[in-house]
């Protein structure tokens, strides 16, 4: 199985560092009261006003980020430096935090974004020292902001989002584990009690799908937040129920590749997403399955096949370039 080399980091870095300081094209999650609220991106996010959305530009700084972890000697390191020490700022920060506290943004980025915020955070925090080191720290604030918002909303959340896109749970859970789980024990119980409750019971998934938007599988996302929160014995039986005929390569829409008919159309282009989330799902399920299991096999050969027909597909139009490369390092370098 391939992995995050070098060459993958010099590459990303120069797409990240392409479009997190690009402001436009942008399409905002932005709710307005009145006239004074009419601000454009840079005005409302002095840090994440880049990357098409806001998200998708906290998702940049965290692959810029890792990257510079993974391979601390890239071309790009001094320049990911100086981005961090410019605009990871306690005045930017600042305005970041108020912006969540307009009553209008109270669903704002729910609960994608916010995943991805404390995701970035905890990213920051493997850092021993240097710039990413320093603007964790100037950043815990705003994770701390988003921390609160999840302890609410999964308190008043009875039901999963079940889908491929920004609205699924399992991802947002998924993803929260990880800053949890060394910063926040309640939350992490909070959200682990979530996750067995919405999916515990879940058993034959018919995996109907990919949706024509998608660029997450909700069958395979689910199953990689149970392993995530589950022991692995626990697993292992949850998963025999939930996909008993994953050892026969079934169902198999979870491991054929899709096909993307319109990379500069911006939903489409999600497909291409799919792909490597896909490979990042399969590879983290076989770790956590038994190696003589025969859907361990089969998770493997998927993966391995859809990070070597992707990858070429991570430069292109700016409608998948924005984003893709975050989800090819989730493919290739496991959270």
């Amino acid at each position: 199985m391939t992995t995050l080399t070098r060459d993958h980091a010099e590459v990303f870095a120069r797409i990240a560092l392409g479009h997190v300081g690009r402001e436009y094209p942008n399409k905002m999650d932005h709710a307005m009261s009145g006239p004074a609220d009419v601000l454009g991106p840079r005005a409302l996010h002095p840090i994440f006003f880049g990357s098409f959305d806001w998200h998708s530009c906290v998702h940049g700084y965290w692959l810029l980020a890792r990257l510079v972890r993974r391979h601390p000697s890239i071309a790009a390191a001094a320049r990911i430096a100086a981005l961090l020490e410019e605009r990871i700022t306690p005045e930017n920060v600042a305005a970041e935090r108020a912006y969540l506290d307009r009553p209008q943004a109270r669903g704002f980025e729910r609960p994608y974004g916010w995943a991805w915020m404390l995701t970035l955070q905890n990213e920051l925090e493997l850092h021993a020292e240097g710039p990413c080191h320093r603007a964790g720290l100037i950043l815990q604030p705003l994770a701390e902001a988003f921390a609160a918002r999840f302890r609410d909303y999964l308190a008043l959340a009875d039901y999963p989002v079940r889908t491929g896109a920004h609205t699924s749970s399992a991802f947002a859970l998924r993803l929260l584990a990880d800053y949890t789980e060394r910063n926040d024990h309640a939350l992490y119980r909070q959200a682990r009690e979530r996750a067995l409750s919405w999916y515990g019971d879940d058993r034959s998934a018919q995996a109907w799908e990919p949706g024509q938007d998608d660029f997450l599988s909700p069958t395979l996302m689910e199953a990689e937040c149970m392993r995530r929160y589950m022991t692995r014995e626990a697993f292992r039986d949850w998963f025999s129920g939930f996909l008993p005929l994953a050892g026969a390569g079934e169902p198999a829409t979870l491991f054929a590749s899709v096909r993307v008919s319109d990379r500069s159309d911006g939903k489409i282009a999600h497909l291409d997403g799919l792909m490597f989330s896909r490979a990042w799902c399969w590879r983290a399920i076989a770790q956590g399955l038994d190696a003589g299991d025969p859907a361990t096999q089969h998770a493997r050969d998927a993966a391995g096949r859809f990070v070597a027909e992707s990858l070429p597909r991570v430069v292109g139009d700016y409608m998948g370039e924005h984003w893709l490369a975050t989800y090819a390092t989730l493919a290739l370098d496991l959270l």
